[in-house]
């Protein structure tokens, strides 16, 4: 096979990779049930001036499935971290001990499962979108191939097609799996 083809079937394998690797980061930050240190991923915190990720100024840990403890590295920090969990919304309401602050995540309902569920499908509908621009790219990239015959363009064609479905056959795995994952009581 062409060099200049095995190069583009690479490269649109690892754009595809891309695709399904942050597709499992987003499934990552949907709430499933169970507390999750990532849970507080986006929660910025203001320290001294600037604005800071919260990993980077305490420990998130999960000590059981239905809550999570933040761990400053210094104690002054509790009111700035309690206050950047309540600012960024995410349904929390934290207790702050004096050493650590507690958050209980509470159940989800039915109703909140559902919208988690639609979250996980547009999510998968965005890494479809991924792997069909990759699919876009490499076509047009092997069509504009000069020294290749066009019995091998085709070959070509038909191998990006096959990434393609291999890959959306991926993503259709890994949201049935996030499904039953979200709508599980």
């Amino acid at each position: 096979m062409n060099e200049e083809i095995t190069f583009i079937l690479d490269s649109t394998k690892e754009n595809m990779d891309g695709s399904i690797d942050h597709l499992i980061k987003a499934f990552a930050k949907i709430r499933a049930g169970k507390a999750s240190p990532i849970m507080l991923s986006s929660v910025m915190v203001d320290y001294y001036g600037s604005s800071t990720p919260l990993a980077q100024v305490a420990n998130v840990s999960t000590p059981d499935a239905r809550t999570l403890t933040v761990q400053p590295w210094e104690k002054k920090m509790l009111q700035e971290i309690e206050k950047a969990i309540q600012a960024a919304n995410l349904g929390f309401n934290p207790m702050n001990n004096g050493d650590l602050i507690i958050i209980a995540v509470p159940p989800l309902t039915e109703e909140r499962r559902r919208e988690l569920a639609k979250q996980a499908k547009a999510e998968s509908e965005d890494a479809k979108i991924g792997i069909r621009t990759a699919r876009q790219e490499a076509n047009k990239e092997i069509r504009n191939l000069d020294d290749a015959s066009e019995d091998v363009k085709k070959n070509a064609e038909a191998d990006v097609q096959e990434l393609t479905n291999k890959y959306s056959k991926k993503i259709e795995d890994v949201l049935v799996l996030k499904e039953a994952e979200i709508m599980k009581v």
